[in-house]
């Protein structure tokens, strides 16, 4: 009978809680978007069981918190939890979360706190929430898509506060919207920033004021997570995109471009920019034609660029890396194909023309350049070169595709936390062709090192 015995309830005055913290910060949270949900942890160290009176949100029911301890939340009738018993020598599990509703441009600062009332003794947990308004772009009653740009009617997106993307964001056709330098877009989970057939994007950043695409969840754990939002899809017929000086981070694909009909003039002109940590690949061309210059393509669960289904692709100064370490990666950097299946049947297009001047392509797999092409339509119809470059790869590189290349390291600064700028030893130091004039580097900085002649392979210049 002694051993069913409940234990008695600690209740001496000098008993206290234990917290795995004593505060609770939501860095920039965005009113449409809600929180995510925070949690620490409530340790009894005692032998006995310890019973609090009382947890409950200082600001009461005008909390912008929400607050469950052990499976039970406060709620706007019951904004107090009462008698909540902790074993000896056990914890609970407490989850915040915060809805905030900001206006204006600048940030809003929430605080409040979780009041703990144990055995007469006050404790409390403090909580703090950066809320930011935004310009909310989501879907239209009954849509799975929102339109930013419609036909006929050019839109310049104001720059003055932040732009919180949902679903699909059209850019219409006969349209063209314009991101101006500074502007933030934060992508909610499998957001499409999406350019239709006939539309144009310009995206036009500036050197330390650079457009910036990443996911709506800003907390320091998020900082490097890949695929948290979906892409920007330049599709199929879109035309004259300009994409300059911007940082695109943290989604599945960074940049889609669908089939031209024409490789006349590019889809895409692509300068100063940083596309990097995306779940399947930065760069995705389908039979698009693609201008790119000073551009870093890095980290990415499966290619870096994925040139397929033919098209026409220039890239000068530009640094593809991939040192990804998230789980195994078997795919090249590079993939370039001509070619796509239909059912049973090979649909052959021509790859016109792929170029890399002055470019580096290296990670730390084997073979970082995939070469897949069909030569049902000749052989002009996978034109192909690399051009003073460094490549990781195990190809023999004594043929037409090839002119100066090199299999060293590279030698980037620091890959754990993607800065591919070029150190004092680096081998890409002045390899560069002097043919391929790009006068400055994606530092801004002049191109080549006046104390040089000869500019350095990729998108930086080292200094």
């Amino acid at each position: 009978m002694s051993s069913c015995k409940k234990d008695e309830l600690i209740t001496d005055s000098s008993a206290k809680l234990q917290f795995s913290t004593d505060s609770v910060l939501f860095d920039t949270v965005f009113h449409f978007a809600g929180s995510t949900t925070k949690v620490f942890r409530i340790y009894n160290t005692y032998d006995q069981p310890i019973n609090i009176s009382k947890a409950y949100l200082a600001g009461g029911t005008g909390s912008a918190f929400k607050l469950n301890i052990d499976g039970v939340s406060t709620t706007a009738s019951a904004p107090v939890l009462t008698d909540i018993e902790i074993l000896g020598g056990d914890s609970l599990y407490v989850f915040v979360q915060v809805f905030v509703n900001p206006t204006g441009s600048l940030p809003l600062i929430v605080k409040d706190s979780i009041i703990f009332e144990t055995n007469g003794n006050i404790q409390d947990v403090k909580l703090l929430a950066i809320g930011q308004d935004v310009y909310l772009h989501k879907p239209l009653p009954g849509k799975f898509y929102s339109i930013i740009g419609r036909s006929g009617f050019d839109t310049i997106l104001p720059n003055d506060k932040p732009h919180l993307m949902f679903g699909y964001v059209v850019v219409d056709s006969a349209c063209k919207v314009t991101i101006q330098a500074g502007t933030k877009i934060y992508m909610h989970n499998s957001a499409v920033l999406w350019v239709y057939k006939e539309g144009t994007l310009e995206i036009l950043g500036t050197h330390g004021n650079e457009v910036r695409f990443q996911g709506d969840r800003l907390e320091p754990e998020y900082k490097d997570i890949p695929g948290q939002w979906g892409k920007i899809w330049l599709s199929q017929l879109s035309k004259n995109n300009i994409i300059d000086w911007a940082i695109i981070k943290n989604g599945q694909i960074g940049i889609q471009v669908d089939t031209v009909a024409s490789l006349t003039n590019p889809t895409l002109r692509l300068s100063n920019t940083i596309v990097k940590n995306m779940s399947a690949a930065a760069l995705y061309g389908q039979g698009a034609h693609i201008r790119a210059v000073n551009c870093v393509f890095a980290n990415c669960g499966q290619y870096v660029a994925a040139l397929t289904i033919g098209g026409k692709y220039r890239f000068e100064h530009c640094t593809f890396a991939n040192f990804w370490d998230r789980d195994e990666r078997n795919t090249p950097i590079i993939a370039l194909s001509n070619y796509y299946v239909s059912g049973s049947a090979y649909i052959v297009r021509p790859l016109d023309s792929a170029y890399f001047g002055n470019c580096i392509i290296y990670g730390d797999i084997d073979e970082e350049i995939g070469i897949d092409s069909l030569s049902l339509a000749g052989p002009g119809y996978f034109s192909y070169k690399f051009d003073h470059c460094i490549l990781k790869t195990q190809r023999n590189t004594a043929n037409v595709h090839y002119n100066t290349v090199y299999t060293n390291n590279p030698g980037y600064r620091d890959i754990s936390i993607n800065d591919y700028r070029l150190n004092a030893t680096s081998f890409a130091v002045d390899k560069g062709d002097t043919g391929i004039f790009i006068p400055f580097d994606l530092n801004n900085a002049a191109r080549p090192n006046p104390s040089t002649s000869l500019p350095d392979l990729g998108a930086y210049e080292f200094y």
